[in-house]
């Protein structure tokens, strides 16, 4: 009986991913808060436009973490489709949630979440805050990774 419990939980949650995963000429939706469209695989590439949580694109075709995807603004390119769900998502139109919150809740990060995490841990989170609020371009990036020979990575 365990093992039908089992078997059955698993079929489910492989039913679950398989139904979110995008695939090759279908809808499919941006699931982080911004979104970069490059012009080609590699992180470095360069920028060609930003989509919003919720924005529809279609799936050109996938290489390996990749995705080459339309979009109903003209930009077009290549996006992490770790980044792209096959559910719509998006925002109840009368949510006071900034699209952070909402970007995070459809990652499984919520309030409940957060509260259950702060009464069992002690955290800085204006720590958090500020390290949240650093930007770093992708030259300095580059030359920070160039001068300390250190491994480019996927490209």
């Amino acid at each position: 009986m365990k093992r039908i419990v089992i078997f059955a939980c698993m079929a489910v949650l492989l039913t679950a991913a398989a139904v979110a995963q995008v695939k090759e000429g279908q809808t499919a939706y941006v699931t982080a808060k911004s979104l970069a469209v490059k012009s080609g695989t590699g992180f470095f590439a360069r920028t060609l436009g930003t989509l919003k949580y919720g924005d529809p694109v279609t799936v050109v075709r996938i290489n390996g973490k990749w995705a080459e995807i339309r979009s109903s603004v003209q930009i077009n390119g290549w996006a992490a489709h770790a980044n792209l769900s096959a559910k719509r998502v998006t925002a109840s139109g009368g949510s006071s949630a900034s699209s952070r919150e909402v970007a995070m809740a459809g990652k499984g990060f919520n309030e409940e979440v957060e509260n259950v995490y702060k009464s069992s841990h002690t955290v800085n989170y204006g720590a958090v805050d500020a390290v949240e609020s650093q930007v770093v371009g992708d030259d300095e990036l580059l030359t920070f990774i160039r001068e300390g020979r250190l491994s480019m990575g996927d490209e």
